[in-house]
Formats: structure tokens, sequence, C-alpha cells
């Protein structure tokens, strides 16, 4: 998120907890876009997806993010045992995730792999960008699920298969092609466009968390979810 976005932070308001899994181990809910899901700097950003959940589950634990501006489907864990299980999945990489996005354009490939290395452009964090001599290995996969030329728009479904900070956003913008609605690496003048307003959601990042998939730690079960992208 921008500076800009935290002065100007309007949380969504609280509507009740969408929760797709509850059990004595984890929580799943369904991130709003708009709400931290952890807390910012100073009371004015205290409001976030953990805070939320731990005022009906005290001992949810964050494990995973999604960025403000992103919506869908977030893990918590109940415990620090479980927070420390549900980690290690994620980083054994035994965490399925994919997302829906618009993007802005006609992608041309129907599907592929982006790989190239990221790292904080620390002169103007919190944007990322991809280096070649220092950044860390990233690789998300792509499918085209529609393409818009009236609007000049692409529906696509994205896999991260590492889990670096706005790894899908700086992947799709390398593509030349934005996430809709993002503010840090969108067209400059974005808002008002053609192809903002050809999505009901116009006015926020067209970027959602809608399927996640594991095997619960404690039960062996496999967890399948999945939440219809608002746009």
């Amino acid at each position: 998120m921008s500076g800009h976005q935290l002065l100007d932070y309007r949380p969504p308001p609280d509507q009740g907890l969408p929760t797709l899994w509850v059990d004595e181990h984890l929580i799943v809910v369904d991130k709003p876009s708009g709400l931290l899901s952890v807390p910012g700097r100073g009371e004015a950003f205290a409001d976030c997806m953990a805070a939320r959940v731990q005022a009906r589950y005290p001992d949810a634990l964050i494990v995973h993010r999604l960025d403000m501006d992103t919506s869908g489907l977030l893990l918590m864990a109940r415990g620090k045992e479980m927070q420390r299980l549900l980690s290690e999945l994620f980083l054994r990489r035994e965490v399925d995730k994919r997302y829906v996005a618009v993007v802005h354009g006609q992608v041309e490939a129907d599907s592929g792999v982006v790989d190239l290395p990221l790292i904080t452009d620390w002169p103007n964090r919190p944007r990322q960008k991809v280096d070649h001599e220092l950044g860390k290995p990233s690789q998300t996969r792509y499918w085209v699920r529609h393409r818009d030329a009236q609007h000049n728009i692409t529906r696509v479904e994205l896999e991260p298969i590492t889990g670096r900070s706005h790894q899908l956003r700086v992947h799709m913008l390398s593509l030349g092609h934005p996430i809709v609605g993002d503010p840090l690496y969108g067209p400059a003048g974005e808002a008002g466009s053609g192809s903002e307003q050809a999505s009901p959601s116009r006015g926020r990042l067209l970027l959602h968390a809608a399927d996640l998939s594991f095997t619960h730690p404690v039960s062996g079960e496999v967890i399948r979810l999945s939440s219809q992208a608002p746009f």
C-alpha cells in the first residue's frame, strides 16, 4: 500500500465475519477490498481483518497476508502451534492459491509462466521491482479466462508459485498488462477510465484470492475453498 492510501484509509464497514471454514485449529475468512490484513501503525489503522476475526476468536493468529486492496480468502491459525504448522505448509509450497484478476489490454498467450526476480524498490517503497542481480526468485502461472476487446481488458486466473510482496501485480505489469485499479502499478490517471467503468467494482484493485486448498495439519483432510470474485 502507498503512504497516500494509508492517509486516506477508510476501511469498509464491518458487516459481519464472512467465514468459510472454522474449527478448533484454523479459520478461513473472505477479506473485503480496502481492509488491511493486519494493523497499521497508529490507532487510525487498527481496524483490520485480523482484529475483526480476533474479536470473535481471540486465539486467531495471522498466517499470510493479502494486500489491503486485494479481496478474498485469508487463512488464520488458532494458537501459536497451529500458526507454526500452517506457516510450514506455506514455506513448503503445499498451499495452492488461485487468484482472479482483470488486467489492462489483450493478453496474447492463453497461458504462461512469469519467472522474474523481485526486490523492494527502496526509494519508492512499498513498490517492488524486477531486479535480475539482487531480486528473489519469483514465479507466477497465468491462464486467460476471457478477453474483452471492446473495453480492452482481459480476465485472468493467476497462481503464485512463490509468495513475494506484490508479486502478482508486478508480474502482470512486466507482461505489459497491469491489473485494473492498481494505484501503485497501474497507468497514471487510470481512475475513471473505460477499463475501470467496465467493471461494477470500479475504484478498487481488480484482484481477488478466489481459491485456497491445503491439507489440514491435524485431521489430514484436504480442504478446498472458493470465493467468487465480486467483479
